[in-house]
């Protein structure tokens, strides 16, 4: 015998299907609410990965600047180094040059004039004197231009006073002091290294000079100022103006 269903069994289906859904669903948010749950949790940890690294450079940044700090001084500490290196160089390199000027006073000039006065500043050099004639004064500045230590020559005056002496004409120069390359080189050494004879005899060479300077221009005696200078030894660049010499 047939049995027959009369059960309304396409609601139940529907019903059944509807269950389905729904579950579906709530597995899908809930799978959907970890997937969020874990890209905030791994995102969290980037970001603090990221701000430790900051802070991390952050420091270093500081004590890069600290360094930078230090090295700045260090690089003011050396350019002061260097410069005193070279005003300890440029000592050394004119420790010897006043008796190498006062030894080329005594063998340029003439017979025929003489100084009364000398002045040095820095590299240039003044000289004041008297000559019996305008040719002593050429003839003067020929040879102060062909000396190794004193170059160029500037005529700044010279003129005749008319008076009875036998050196009549008054003339000023200005020289521009040189160097011989063979003392640029000797010059390079450190002051550690023996110095050249010139210069170790520089104290007992000054005094002869001034001597010889003052026995080629003029018979009469030096003037105290000079025999002063001549003993307290070789002077600096820049010293004060020497004079020496009297009229007849």
């Amino acid at each position: 015998m047939a049995h027959v269903n009369l059960l309304p069994w396409r609601a139940e289906r529907r019903k059944q299907r509807e269950r389905e859904f729904y579950m579906q669903l709530v597995a899908a948010f809930v799978v959907g609410l970890g997937v969020l749950l874990l890209w905030i949790f791994w995102m969290d940890q980037r970001i603090d990965n990221q701000n430790e690294r900051n802070a991390y450079l952050q420091t270093e940044i500081k004590q890069l600047d600290v360094r930078i700090a230090k090295i700045k001084d260090l690089e003011k500490v050396r350019e002061h180094l260097l410069a005193r290196k070279q005003i300890i160089e440029q000592l050394q390199a004119d420790r010897s040059q006043m008796v190498h000027l006062f030894d080329e006073l005594v063998k340029t000039i003439p017979s025929s004039a003489r100084l009364t006065g000398l002045k040095q500043s820095g590299q240039s050099m003044s000289l004041d004197g008297v000559a019996q004639s305008n040719a002593s004064v050429a003839e003067y500045m020929r040879n102060v231009e062909s000396s190794p230590w004193m170059g160029h020559t500037d005529l700044r005056k010279t003129e005749n006073t008319h008076d009875a002496t036998r050196m009549p004409y008054v003339f000023g120069l200005d020289v521009t002091l040189s160097r011989p390359k063979t003392d640029e080189t000797d010059a390079g050494k450190s002051p550690s290294q023996p110095a050249d004879a010139s210069s170790s005899a520089a104290p007992a060479a000054v005094p002869a000079a001034l001597g010889a300077v003052a026995k080629a221009t003029t018979s009469t005696p030096v003037k105290p100022a000079v025999a002063s200078t001549a003993a307290a030894g070789p002077k600096p660049l820049g010293a004060a103006a020497v004079t020496g010499g009297t009229k007849p």
